[in-house]
């Protein structure tokens, strides 16, 4: 049993997978009376459950095998699976880094898993010497999630390859590589078969209602998630709706640079108000901005109907702002420069 397999827990090493009448012939061509479908109908056909198609066009623009992917029923699937399969409910760990995606706690908290919460530093980078001290004092701490582009702070975080030191699994979460000019990790995958790099079709791709994400890792990782996911998790229309934006990812690309483009433009709209102390730095599609009264901003911005995410209660006065389209940012700041006349 190598070190990978150790880590597995011995339940989801023995457990045999349920087989599915997809799994038993995946042909698309035949009379099919094997799954009980109803015969009439456009949507009546139970969907590919490995997503082959859309792997394989993943994997062109990847540059990376389909073997090395695993498509999920949103991000947030993949990281229920990951503590699924590797942490013991009531007996392991996870590591953490707030301020970040809350999703990690809420998935460690179902599954009755500890968290350990290491605080990022005030530049909202990893304090790697509280992190070696955790390893070092806790000898149950199966799973490690960082966020780069960090949610809400917006920033990368960096020398996260130290955090694969260790004999633990590492889910790096690129919800946010796209609008980046940093390099995603998955390039990392060959030297790291403990790394996880999760990635999402609801940012960049615009397909926030599809749920669809993406988990690149070694090939044992994802036999492993393909083994306890249910076995239609992506349904037929998603894997279109992915499908078609990749079909079309020239249009993906400027849809980015014009986000990126107001982004800029935002920043600096937002850096000319004397309501605003601080704009950090984002690799984002979002911006974290320190006001004065991060809680009267927030309501005016409600009472005009426009919806930003309060983000004081974990990082003082600060609102984290998406980039929206070119009108809806004029009509933030509008709001804004009118705020207290």
């Amino acid at each position: 049993m190598n070190r990978l397999e150790r880590l597995v827990r011995e339940n989801i090493r023995a457990l045999k997978p349920y087989s599915s009448a997809r799994d038993e012939f995946s042909g698309s061509e035949g009379i099919f009376l094997d799954a009980n479908e109803n015969p009439f109908g456009t949507l009546n056909r139970y969907p590919d459950p490995y997503q082959k198609a859309l792997k394989e066009k993943l994997s062109q623009l990847k540059d990376i095998p389909s073997k090395n992917i695993f498509i999920g029923n949103g991000s947030d699937e993949i990281i229920d699976l990951v503590f699924r399969i590797f942490c013991e409910p009531g007996t392991d760990k996870v590591i953490t880094f707030p301020p970040t995606y809350g999703m990690y706690e809420v998935s460690a908290g179902i599954n009755n898993v500890e968290v350990i919460r290491v605080k990022l530093t005030p530049d909202f980078q990893i304090d790697f010497e509280a992190f070696f001290q955790q390893m070092e004092q806790n000898k149950n701490i199966k799973i490690v999630f960082v966020c780069s582009p960090n949610n809400p702070t917006g920033n990368s975080i960096y020398n996260i390859e130290k955090l694969l030191e260790y004999n633990t699994i590492v889910v790096v979460d690129e919800a946010y590589i796209d609008f980046s000019e940093r390099a995603s990790l998955i390039e990392k995958l060959p030297e790291y078969p403990n790394l996880i790099v999760s990635q999402t079709f609801s940012k960049a791709f615009g397909l926030a209602a599809a749920r669809v994400g993406v988990a690149y890792a070694n090939e044992s990782i994802v036999a492993l998630l393909n083994k306890v996911k249910p076995p239609y998790n992506v349904s037929a229309l998603n894997q279109k709706a992915a499908l078609e934006m990749l079909e079309n990812y020239s249009l993906v690309q400027d849809r980015i640079r014009l986000i990126l483009n107001e982004k800029e433009q935002l920043i600096n709209q937002l850096s000319e108000l004397d309501e605003v102390i601080k704009i950090y730095p984002s690799d984002a599609n979002f911006l974290l901005v320190e006001f004065k009264n991060a809680n009267e901003i927030y309501e005016n911005l409600v009472n005009h109907n426009i919806i930003v995410r309060n983000r004081n209660s974990s990082i003082k006065n600060c609102i984290r702002i998406t980039v929206g389209s070119a009108e809806e940012n004029s009509q933030l700041i509008n709001t804004l420069k009118n705020y207290k006349l």
